[in-house]
């Protein structure tokens, strides 16, 4: 599976409505995954300062991620693939 980054308009007052996007956008991954399309909503972040929040996704095709968006009602401003490679910052 593919990584994707889901990035929405959020206003800075909302946390809740970032909130509420991602819950119903786990909730339509799980229907589409159901149905036989393998897709997870990983993590959310929300960036007030932004007006921005980004969904972390995990599925098979972009277009199983904006199918996931557009039943979960959740309009979003980008979606782009991810780099899977993870690498920490300073520490010991």
């Amino acid at each position: 599976m593919t990584e994707f980054l889901v990035e929405l308009y959020v206003p800075r007052t909302d946390s809740a409505g970032a909130d509420d996007a991602a819950r119903r956008f786990a909730g339509a991954a799980a229907g589409l995954t159901a149905e036989g399309r393998s897709i997870e909503l990983v993590r959310s972040i929300f960036v007030p300062a932004d007006e921005t929040c980004f969904l972390l996704v995990s599925a098979t095709s972009a277009e199983d991620v904006r199918e996931t968006a557009m039943r979960a009602s959740v309009p979003f401003d980008h979606l782009g693939e991810a780099s899977a490679d993870h690498h920490a910052i300073g520490g010991s």
